[in-house]
């Protein structure tokens, strides 16, 4: 299934819910354990300070709409504030470490906060959960090349295109672009 399709099935869940709309390939942060299917939410655009436009209108109706508010504030935690620690812990609150979405963000906030062995093992346990989490696999190959594992990151570079079916993809161009050193994520 593709990037743009995973979305429009997260958009027929979240419409059902009555969650905010998401548009293909926009950051939103939208866990795939929220009806997404096999993809998984894309990290979001350099620069990104994407707001979820219905945030107000939404009321607490169900846990899997707890679970996507949750997952939203600790989303723009991360990215949007660069509060990593709190984003940390907002991510554990919500109990579903074994969420590979959860989970990879909790190694990237990790990353960031230079702690490499707790990032190691949250893109395991995010692997575990979904092997062919694209979006763990391009921020694995970030950590490869930050620990000097240049061949390494180039071997998850490759499983990213796989997993995508294209070099096209966001996590591939981020991975690809850290590898080239021309970008940091």
């Amino acid at each position: 299934m593709n990037r743009c399709l995973s979305l429009a099935a997260a958009l027929v869940v979240s419409t059902a819910l009555g969650v905010p709309d998401f548009a293909c390939a926009a950051g939103a942060g939208v866990p795939s354990s929220a009806g997404a299917g096999a993809q998984t939410s894309q990290p979001p655009p350099s620069g990104s300070n994407k707001k979820s436009p219905n945030a107000k209108k939404r009321g607490p109706n169900s846990s899997l709409e707890n679970f996507i508010i949750g997952y939203e504030a600790a989303y723009a935690l991360i990215y949007d504030r660069g509060e990593y620690e709190a984003g940390i812990a907002a991510l554990r609150a919500l109990n579903r470490d074994d969420d590979p979405d959860v989970a990879t963000l909790i190694g990237y906030a990790s990353r960031k906060l230079g702690r490499y062995d707790d990032a190691k093992v949250w893109y395991d346990r995010a692997l575990a959960a979904d092997p062919n989490h694209a979006v763990t696999w391009s921020y694995y190959g970030m950590w490869q090349a930050e620990q000097g594992n240049v061949l390494k990151a180039k071997e998850d570079l490759e499983k990213v295109r796989s997993i995508c079916g294209n070099t096209t993809c966001r996590s591939y161009q981020m991975l690809k672009d850290a590898i080239d050193g021309t970008v940091t994520y």
